[in-house]
């Protein structure tokens, strides 16, 4: 070997094979032949547990039969079911506070009723305070058989729902002989007073109940399928004390006159 085999590499030859090796592991990076480090663990976008779906045939949409006291009386004990059943249905209901006015007076997992967004009858007076069980009750009455026991037997719709109020810090039969509580006093009850209709009409308890006409007919049909509704129903039939007006309590009980 000539002395001229062992000589140093120039510069530029130096810098021109790195550049070379440099721009193969580039190309061969892109070709997708040197293993890249693992991408770092992520979390989900959401979270695991999901939202519930909305109700599907909630309570107030299905028509009365056998169980639908049962199944108000089970809704009704949790407000929070009860308060999706009235949500899914687009009936508003704003919870308040528990609280004890006395001894035997006060509200339980209750709220202000509002308007149902599904139906066009108001209730006047309206924002009415109550326990959440009394509205899904009454909010299934209306829907499944009010208003549409209305438009069969008097041919028009009802535009407003009289009554008398719920909450009532006093015994039952306004205190005339007897000293047991009312439902009114855990605004567990309302006073149902009668409609008006559309075309003009008015249907009230006090007027209508007797007689076989289209309006006692109405509200003796609306009367006896609250019977299978709220826990207690009466009716001018029960006493003089209920001559104009259906109280409808959403209790535990079961008694319909």
């Amino acid at each position: 070997m000539t002395e001229r085999a062992f000589a140093p590499r120039p510069p530029a030859f130096r810098l021109a094979r790195t550049a070379l090796i440099l721009g193969l592991a580039a190309a061969l990076t892109m070709a997708g032949c040197v293993r890249r480090p693992p991408e770092p663990l992520r979390p989900p976008a959401y979270p695991y547990s999901q939202t519930p779906a909305p109700l599907v045939g909630a309570l107030i949409d299905r028509p009365i039969d056998g169980g639908t006291q049962g199944a108000v009386k089970r809704a009704g004990a949790d407000l929070g079911q009860c308060m999706a059943q009235l949500t899914a249905a687009r009936v508003r209901f704003s919870p308040v506070p528990d609280r004890q006015n006395t001894a035997a007076c006060g509200l339980s997992q209750g709220g202000v009723l509002g308007a149902d967004m599904g139906t066009v009858a108001r209730m006047a007076p309206g924002e009415v305070e109550m326990t959440c069980q009394t509205a899904l009750a009454l909010s299934v009455w209306r829907r499944q058989s009010l208003e549409p026991a209305a438009r069969e037997i008097l041919g028009s719709d009802v535009v407003q729902i009289d009554h008398m109020g719920a909450y009532a810090c006093r015994n039952v039969n306004n205190g005339v002989g007897s000293n047991r509580i009312s439902a009114h006093a855990q605004a567990a009850a309302l006073d149902f007073a009668g409609v008006r209709l559309r075309d003009g009409r008015r249907i009230s308890v006090a007027r209508d109940w007797n007689g076989d006409g289209a309006e006692a007919r109405f509200l003796r049909r609306i009367r006896d399928d609250a019977c299978r509704v709220f826990g207690t129903t009466l009716s001018p039939d029960y006493n003089a004390v209920h001559h104009d007006h259906l109280h409808l309590e959403a209790t535990d009980t079961r008694f319909c006159r």
